[in-house]
């Protein structure tokens, strides 16, 4: 494509991840003239499938539980490939060393096995109460914020719905929602489980992707975070969809481009243009300049405005707030190419296909979480395995499997550098999985181990945090990505933000994009 053909335009969407392929087809379908800039060769950042070892395959977001079902409605992503009707919730597993495992199955837990009877009820207690719950959040996390103190219509109409919501639950549980809602998470299980293994595996899940452990103030805010999120209809559902992560970035990309956007990859912006305080377009690594009615950033708030708009056209006062955005990932991707199938004793054939969970109890949790307050990572690391070669063949070749593993508490800034800490933690790791698959490692043929300083580096994103910054209780809802900018447009006129930094947050989810095209419908015509 030629320079003039490219050079003025309604959109220039930046970034080429979910939330800018959703944003660029919905702005696409109302008829803007859109085109997306992603820098790398290809598009989905870490949604994308990728091959780390010859004929092994994986993504280094591995499964979905939050994809937006409107989202799938409006772009009909159905009919661009991607399956999720139909396909089974994955199970998710709490390993235990004695082979004893305790499983959730269906949609988060819709039944329980392993557990005793007195432990089943209780869970299907806690389980419904958090389900009601997590709903009251719900509609605060696919729409907008609303702003404090706002008299805007629509702010009203949600604050209002909340508020009957509330009313609904009755007097009684609405005083344990609003005791409980801040609360960390290992006391409201304390108060209602007896299990450990059931205990760990729902504090793992509430700390998942933050710096925060099982007794950290707020922490249940996580698990609340999980459950508002849907796939088919059913709350807390996971799967991987069809043909794996990359069916959804395919889905989107063709919606974008059916709907009229022009998609390019290998094309890295160098800056947004700002004039008199305005967005009137984007400049190109190559030098080309391409002018248009408004951008939308998809990528890290911080780069969108430090690296991409420079700090000297925002008040000080804003670069302060964005600066202390806290986005120090703690997670780390383990990808293993094994010779064949690994075998976890007392786990069952069909359950082998869904989330495996290394998380012993709260405290173990909690005992990982220590280290890397301080810089370090624990000799106990908790983990959430995949087995993707077991629903998607192609992910490996032939009798082998890939095995993928996201691993919790990698601290960003490793205290003795992650050149020398990489090959311990993957020692660490690979003790812990060697109790669960005794002989794992004599299967693996390639292990690649991604630091959060590996995954800033491999997705261009600051701190390596997958969602653009910590998803604790001051930094969501109207303070996301800081307060008084909640609503994805920014202080630079014409400019809007659309990524994970963005409310309501990461994960596969769709809504920032999703949100940041109505906004930019709302205000550009």
């Amino acid at each position: 494509m030629t320079s003039s053909s490219r050079s003025i335009r309604d959109v220039v969407v930046v970034g080429g991840g979910h939330n800018g392929l959703a944003c660029a087809a919905l702005l696409a379908r109302d008829g803007r003239n859109v085109l997306l800039l992603e820098a790398d060769a290809e598009l989905g950042g870490p949604a994308r499938t990728e091959e780390f070892f010859p004929g092994f395959r994986a993504s280094t977001a591995h499964l979905l539980n939050r994809f937006h079902p409107e989202l799938v409605r409006l772009l009909a992503l159905e009919r661009h490939g991607l399956v999720l009707t139909g396909q089974p919730f994955m199970p998710s597993v709490a390993l235990a060393r004695d082979g004893n495992h305790l499983v959730l199955h269906g949609a988060y837990g819709e039944a329980l096995t392993g557990a005793s009877a007195a432990e089943q009820r209780a869970w299907r207690e806690l389980r419904a109460q958090l389900l009601r719950q997590a709903g009251i959040l719900k509609p605060f996390l696919a729409r907008r914020p609303p702003e404090p103190g706002s008299r805007d219509p629509g702010d009203l109409i949600a604050l209002g719905k909340a508020a009957l919501a509330l009313k609904r639950l009755g007097k009684e549980e609405m005083r344990d929602f609003l005791r409980v809602f801040l609360m960390n998470v290992n006391d409201l299980l304390d108060e209602q489980l007896t299990d450990l293994r059931l205990k760990g595996l729902l504090a793992f899940d509430a700390v998942l992707g933050s710096h925060l452990g099982p007794r950290s103030p707020t922490s249940l805010l996580g698990l609340y975070y999980r459950l508002a999120g849907e796939i088919g209809g059913a709350a807390g559902a996971q799967l991987v969809p069809r043909g794996g992560m990359a069916s959804v970035v395919d889905a989107l990309r063709q919606a974008a481009e059916s709907a009229g956007a022009t998609v390019l990859t290998g094309a890295p912006v160098s800056r947004i243009l700002v004039e008199h305080g305005r967005a009137t377009g984007v400049a190109l690594a190559d030098g080309q300049e391409v002018r248009a009615g408004c951008v939308v950033s998809a990528i890290n708030p911080r780069s969108t405005f430090f690296d991409l708009v420079g700090a000297p056209a925002l008040d000080t006062g804003f670069v302060r707030k964005v600066k202390n955005i806290r986005m120090k990932g703690d997670v780390a991707k383990l990808h293993l190419a094994l010779d064949g199938v690994p075998d976890f004793p007392g786990l069952l054939p069909e359950d082998m296909g869904g989330r495996l969970v290394i998380a012993p109890s709260p405290d173990h949790v909690e005992r990982a979480f220590n280290p890397a307050k301080y810089g370090a990572f624990s000799p106990e690391p908790v983990m959430e395995i995949v087995l993707p070669s077991l629903s998607d063949p192609a992910m490996a070749p032939a009798g082998c499997c890939t095995l993928s593993a996201v691993v919790q508490y990698a601290p960003h800034v490793l205290k003795e550098g992650w050149d020398v800490g990489r090959p311990k933690l993957l020692g660490a790791i690979m003790a812990q999985l060697e109790i669960y698959a005794p002989g794992i490692g004599g299967m693996v043929r390639h292990a690649e181990l991604l630091t959060p300083a590996d995954i800033e580096a491999r997705y261009r994103m600051p701190g390596g945090h997958w969602h653009h910054g910590e998803l604790q209780a001051d930094q969501m809802l109207f303070s996301r990505p800081v307060s008084g900018w909640s609503g994805y447009d920014t202080p630079i006129e014409g400019l809007y933000l659309a990524g994970a930094g963005s409310h309501p947050g990461g994960g596969i989810s769709g809504v920032p994009g999703m949100n940041a095209a109505r906004r930019v419908m709302e205000g550009v015509r």
